[in-house]
């Protein structure tokens, strides 16, 4: 593969290190109150447009067929906004006694952090069994990542890409993030703590008009022009990438324009290692659970579950978390796990494609064999 094919395969990723780039030279243009005013283009006009979008991309219509597969669809869901983020609550249990960056794995050093708006967010201790004032320290940046729903597109391409349960992994994909619309922040809430001092009304409120008003007329509007939109096939993930991009790049403005902030190099790799940690044993977890006896999920099942279990959405992330910490000067830091996690999620899909196909081919060759009748032997 060219130089040139692999940069525009991997334009986002680029993308990303390019606006984050831009952001260091010059903060001043992408802060609150700065030219591209971001309190407005960004919480409201952004966000919503990103929500338009995936309603007018999604195909409900074609998820009818994998509707009755109650059992994979159950263990997905509970997995990816149960499990997932109860493991990574308790794995933050264990390293509340590490030295790692505090602002990467927490993001706040005093209880109380102000959102700059009146609001303020208490960060709960009383279920911290590790020296309570330091893992405070350790548990916002990781936890979030695991509060968020599964992405609409990496796991289905990433199915496909295998030959699995692509209907399955579409379903899920879809109806994870309806469901991360209201579970995500109920999530966030409940496992970061909070006080009385939490504006829910403030939070979902904007939560439905950003999200779900526009999803919703998404839909109602690709009803109305989809002969037009399944003979045009507008990119529709790459539009949502560019304002994902702008939005990125507007968060790391307020970062580099506050002197208090230090994101050392140390902690960032830290961070990559954690986070390549964390997706390869939930990937093997979600395997073994899979492919044990009686589980009742064929070789193509396996693999829908492997990808849509573990995966987690930047899409959707990145604006709950700009909505729900509205203000917060820290909030780019509490992305950057989030950030990182979703170049290495299809990083390493894509290198263990070749490895899951090959398994499932195999799989599926030695079930069909002892399922075949035997030939009796004449004498």
């Amino acid at each position: 593969m060219g130089l040139l094919e692999r940069t525009r395969k991997e334009w986002f990723i680029l993308g990303i290190v390019l606006v984050i780039a831009v952001a260091k030279l010059e903060p001043a243009i992408g802060v609150k109150g700065g030219p591209l005013k971001p309190e407005i283009t960004i919480t409201y006009i952004a966000v919503s447009a990103i929500f338009f979008n995936s309603g007018l991309s999604l195909k409900t219509e074609e998820l009818t067929s994998a509707l009755m597969h109650v059992k994979l669809h159950l263990f997905v869901q509970i997995f990816t906004l149960v499990f997932f983020p109860t493991a990574i609550w308790l794995f933050l249990q264990a390293l509340s006694v590490t030295p790692i960056n505090e602002w990467l794995l927490k993001g706040a050093e005093i209880p109380f952090l102000s959102t700059g708006d009146g609001h303020t967010f208490q960060i709960s201790t009383d279920n911290f069994y590790f020296n309570p004032p330091l893992f405070a320290l350790y548990y916002f940046s990781l936890q979030t990542v695991g509060c968020m729903p599964p992405p609409v597109s990496s796991a289905v391409i990433l199915t496909k890409a295998v030959g699995g349960n692509e209907a399955a992994a579409i379903f899920n994909s879809a109806f994870g993030s309806f469901l991360g619309i209201v579970i995500t922040p109920l999530l966030l809430l409940l496992f970061l703590g909070s006080s009385s001092s939490v504006p829910f009304t403030s939070i979902f409120s904007q939560l439905f008009m950003t999200v779900v008003v526009p999803l919703i007329i998404g839909q109602i509007v690709r009803r109305r022009i989809k002969d037009w939109l399944e003979r045009k096939k507008p990119p529709f993930g790459a539009i949502s990438s560019c304002v994902l991009l702008m939005i990125i790049y507007t968060t790391f403005c307020d970062t580099f324009s506050n002197p208090n902030i230090d994101l050392d190099k140390f902690s960032l790799i830290i961070i990559v290692f954690i986070i390549f940690f964390v997706q390869l044993s939930f990937m093997l977890l979600t395997f073994l659970f899979s492919t044990r006896n009686n589980s009742g999920f064929t070789p193509a099942d396996t693999v829908a579950i492997i990808f849509c279990s573990t995966h987690k959405s930047l899409t959707l992330g990145i604006p709950m978390l700009k909505i729900v910490f509205a203000g917060y000067e820290h909030l780019s830091l509490i992305s950057v796990p989030l950030l990182i996690y979703h170049p290495a999620q299809i990083l390493l899909g894509s290198v263990l494609v070749p490895t899951i196909k090959s398994w499932m081919v195999s799989r599926q060759k030695a079930l069909k064999l002892t399922r075949q009748p035997k030939v009796p032997v004449k004498v």
